[in-house]
């Protein structure tokens, strides 16, 4: 197959809203790839290769001075095997090797398709092939229900290979696939609801519990051996020694749980999360240590329970796990879950989740049957520039550069502005069109990635709070920050403070 079809695909779902053009687009692309193209093409399609990381970054992307190919020539093989190259190279040297390989497979690319390849390797396609899209574009073009295809990339934690064996096997052969004690599963989801009230009524009687600030884990142990993974599936067991001996010591052999962790400071409340987030990606360091909480339990000592309702695995839960269980409470009264929410906010938590007792544990889309509820923090801050779009947005000013009032001069000049993040979430067709015409009138400088302005447009921008960063001057960065509306009756006088902002800072 080649590289350009699946570039045109990739295009043709980011262009359209409709969930079911997207599935059938997707689903005649897999239906013309070769068995040994599957998992290389599902893998570009989620910007997550099949190599995993390649130790490729936006700087070395960004340096790359090539002339791209005129017309297309690269095969989905050509690419599998360049990625390897790239995962491959290691030691002394490596990064020339990798600055080599880069260029090579740019200067095989035309423009379009490296464009493509390089958002893909930086997991920044944004083509709204999501997991559930794609894993409804596998079943529809296998033939195959849509329930058996995600439940064997749930159980098998890799839709790469559901892919294979549902387009290149049988039914029989996607229903053999099942749980494995140091396999990972994907994770279930959770859709959102602005109250509690409003979640119980899609869930009806529901364990309500603490939605921490934490990062997800899942852990598997047979016997002494104990795994612990990430959301995405990596594994961080010797990054996190402490959870390896909580677990070592619960009263079972065989076990397969799923929780979320985080660091406590000294008067026992929640850590930035930034701060769990480190011990993922660094040396262990017994001065910040992680404290798990697990709130549910998938199997315990040769019994799968994730076809048992949520009732029957919280009883098997609290009997294996015991004081590392997620707080909550089960009940169908309003009062009572909003109760449960103010204390998890008070605590320095980020609110609850409400999952139905009924419920099994699946995954593949965000359904009902687990509904979070955060609340929701809006600031209107200051546009200080625009990048300009890739993919379906190019040719349009899109990601904003955010900024918050420092009428003090705390962090920059006396009435001045900090950079505080930026998002191109919530912009639509029409806010991009009006972006790109309104922008260059209060422009005062560009490069080739973005255009400066003068601080005249104030945004309304949602977040779930922000977090401390040595990036911006400010010292924090906006979490999830996505854009409600442009606030034309405001002037940038009237933007949030930097001071505002930086008292969301727990601690």
């Amino acid at each position: 197959m080649m590289l350009s079809e699946v570039v045109a695909t990739a295009d043709d779902v980011a262009a359209t809203s409709s969930r079911l053009a997207k599935i059938e687009a997707l689903a005649r692309l897999l239906t013309r790839a070769e068995p040994h193209e599957i998992a290389t093409l599902v893998g570009l399609l989620q910007a997550s290769p099949r190599q995993g990381r390649l130790g490729v970054g936006w700087r070395t992307i960004a340096g790359l001075t090539v002339e791209h190919a005129s017309a297309p020539s690269l095969t989905i093989g050509d690419v599998d095997r360049g990625l390897d190259a790239l995962a491959a190279a290691s030691g002394s040297g490596s990064a020339a090797a990798r600055h080599d390989l880069l260029a090579d497979l740019a200067e095989r690319s035309t423009a379009t398709e490296w464009d493509f390849l390089a958002r893909a390797m930086l997991g920044e396609l944004r083509t709204g092939a999501l997991a559930g899209v794609l894993l409804d574009g596998v079943a529809r073009a296998s033939g195959r229900p849509a329930a058996s295809v995600r439940r064997a990339a749930m159980l098998s934690g890799d839709l790469g290979e559901t892919a294979l064996i549902a387009l290149t096997g049988t039914g029989e052969d996607l229903d053999a696939v099942g749980l494995a004690v140091g396999r990972p599963v994907l994770p279930m989801l959770a859709s959102t609801a602005a109250t509690p009230a409003a979640a119980l009524e899609s869930t009806g009687s529901a364990s309500v519990e603490y939605k921490l600030d934490g990062a997800r884990i899942q852990v598997h142990r047979d016997g002494d051996e104990v795994s612990v993974y990430t959301r995405s599936l990596a594994d961080i067991t010797h990054r996190v020694p402490e959870i390896v001996e909580i677990v070592r010591s619960l009263p079972a052999q065989e076990l397969i749980l799923d929780g979320e962790t985080l660091a406590l400071d000294e008067d026992g409340g929640p850590r930035p999360f930034q701060q769990t987030m480190s011990r993922f990606g660094a040396d262990v360091s017994r001065e910040l240590l992680l404290r798990p909480w697990f709130f549910d339990l998938l199997r315990v000592d040769g019994r799968d329970l994730i076809d048992e309702p949520l009732s029957v695995r919280l009883t098997e839960l609290e009997r294996v796990v015991g004081e590392w269980r997620m707080p909550g409470v089960v009940t169908d009264d309003p009062d009572a879950a909003e109760q449960l929410s103010r204390e998890a906010l008070a605590a320095g938590h980020e609110g609850v989740v409400v999952k139905a007792i009924d419920s099994p544990y699946t995954a593949g889309r965000r359904g009902k049957s687990w509904v979070k509820v955060k609340p929701v923090l809006t600031y209107d801050l200051v546009v200080l520039a625009a990048e300009w779009g890739s993919g379906r947005r190019r040719g349009w000013l899109s990601n904003l550069h955010l900024g918050a009032h420092d009428p003090e001069g705390e962090f920059v000049e006396p009435g001045g502005f900090v950079m505080v993040g930026k998002t191109f979430k919530g912009l639509t067709d029409e806010l991009l069109r009006w972006q790109t015409e309104r922008f260059p009138a209060v422009e005062t400088h560009r490069t080739a990635q973005a255009v400066f302005l003068r601080p005249e447009f104030v945004v309304e921008i949602a977040i779930d709070g922000v977090q401390r960063s040595p990036r911006y001057p400010g010292g924090i960065a906006l979490r999830f920050a996505r854009v409600k509306a442009y606030r034309l009756d405001k002037t940038p006088a009237d933007a949030d403070t930097i001071q505002t902002l930086r008292a969301l800072l727990r601690g």
